[in-house]
């Protein structure tokens, strides 16, 4: 069964930092590139960061870029995500993403 858990998410004030986590199983994970998606109260979901299945290639939409950190480790089917330089629209539930399924999400507030 494909199961993808994601952790680290709580309330931070703008300009901390957050680093969440995604740890999967049920499939190879090694074998496929991943993403993080978010959806902020109200709005539909937003792509924010993606990586190809051996860890050497990343991208990042344009609102995260050089603050968002996307990595992983293969041998122990982890995902993660660095979040430096918050903004309060950064808020928003963060999913771990594959080709197959969506994680449960973690919610990320950035307020003071």
């Amino acid at each position: 069964q494909v199961q993808l858990v994601e952790s680290g998410g709580g309330l931070v004030q703008p300009g901390g930092s957050l680093r969440l986590s995604c740890a999967a199983s049920g499939f190879r994970f090694s074998y496929y590139g991943m993403n993080w998606v978010r959806q902020a109260p109200g709005k539909g979901l937003e792509w924010v960061s993606g990586i190809n299945s051996g860890g050497s290639n990343t991208s990042y939409a344009d609102s995260v870029k050089d603050r968002f950190t996307i990595s992983r480790d293969n041998d122990n089917h982890m995902l993660y995500l660095q979040m430096n330089s918050l903004k309060p629209n950064d808020t928003a539930v963060y999913y771990c993403e594959s080709p197959l399924s969506r994680g449960q999400g973690t919610q990320v507030i950035v307020s003071s």
